[in-house]
């Protein structure tokens, strides 16, 4: 709950332009535990989003509490579609992006 609040702080603060050189692409959401989220934690995740851009849900990944250095292959599904999605949003030219060589 506490990285959700930090997360709507934010994307209030993105949302009423106090900081205007900051470009939100979305919210990732990794869960804190195995298992599906409570509700309480999937409604306010489900909230907060809704003034974001884009969610993304990544599931509890045992292996990266414990230290261990991630790798895509490996990676779950969820995690491997967050990178595609992440190198297709921040391609040169890619739909309702801004080229970062020619922004201001």
């Amino acid at each position: 709950m506490r990285g959700l609040r930090a997360a709507q702080a934010a994307a209030t603060q993105w949302a009423s332009g106090i900081v205007p050189h900051v470009e939100v692409l979305g919210l990732v959401i990794v869960s804190d535990a195995p298992g599906r989220l409570p509700r309480p934690l999937r409604e306010f995740a489900q909230l907060v989003s809704g003034g974001l851009p884009r969610t993304w849900t990544v599931p509890w990944i045992d292996s990266w509490r414990l230290g261990e250095t991630p790798t895509l292959a490996d990676s779950p599904r969820a995690v491997r579609r967050l990178v595609d999605e992440l190198h297709a949003i921040l391609e040169p030219g890619a739909a309702g992006t801004v080229n970062r060589k020619e922004s201001p």
